[in-house]
């Protein structure tokens, strides 16, 4: 069967591999930054997404998750435990926060979208991925338990400990625009992008 989803792959998704969409958001983040700039990984976690890892282009790369291996996290110069509702850093640090896969998580948006705004200096730039909410894969998340979304991550590949709860209150172009609206952002781009369906992998059939 596996095969079979190799074949699949190979037929349909020639232009895709794994982590594609991460890759993509990394290639969107290094147009932007400039050596000189300090940044922000917000929900960094242990750094288990290679392709965030941007040390050495910029001069400093910080980051904050409430995980506590973001202490040893390697792609930062300096991590911190704490939350996107509560950021631990003065007014007007960063140059950029970006979050790759984190909105999706977040219980009070608008609080982080403060928070963000708060930390970054004038004319800074917030950019993270997040998934659509009315897309497929949020849709069949909100109708199963938490169980059952580790379960699937086994499957793909990732542990338990690093498939955490999902509430999909900043998904949708609608909510972000209006977040970002309430927070003082210009929405300056939003992108809708798909690619190879990552969650139907797991078998063929699917």
């Amino acid at each position: 069967m596996q095969n079979l989803v190799q074949w699949i792959d190979q037929k349909f998704y020639g232009d895709y591999h794994e982590n594609w969409d991460d890759e993509l958001f990394r290639r969107t983040v290094l147009d932007v930054v400039q050596p000189n700039w300090r940044v922000l990984d917000l929900g960094a976690g242990a750094g288990i997404v290679s392709q965030m890892n941007i040390r050495g282009h910029v001069r400093t790369v910080c980051g904050i998750d409430p995980d506590r291996r973001v202490l040893i996290n390697a792609a930062l110069d300096e991590g911190k435990i704490g939350i996107g509702e509560e950021i631990p850093f003065e007014d007007d640090t960063f140059d950029l926060v970006f979050c790759d896969n984190v909105l999706e998580h977040l219980r009070n948006p608008i609080d982080v979208f403060n928070e963000v705004w708060r930390t970054l200096r004038p004319g800074g730039i917030f950019l993270f991925k997040t998934p659509n909410r009315l897309h497929y894969v949020p849709v069949l998340a909100r109708l199963t338990p938490h169980g059952a979304h580790q379960f699937v991550n086994r499957l793909r590949g990732r542990s338990a400990a690093d498939t955490f709860p999902t509430h999909y209150r900043a998904n949708t172009p609608t909510a972000i625009r209006r977040l970002a609206r309430e927070a003082g952002f210009t929405v300056d781009e939003l992108r809708l992008i798909e690619g190879r369906p990552e969650y139907l992998r797991v078998t063929a059939l699917t």
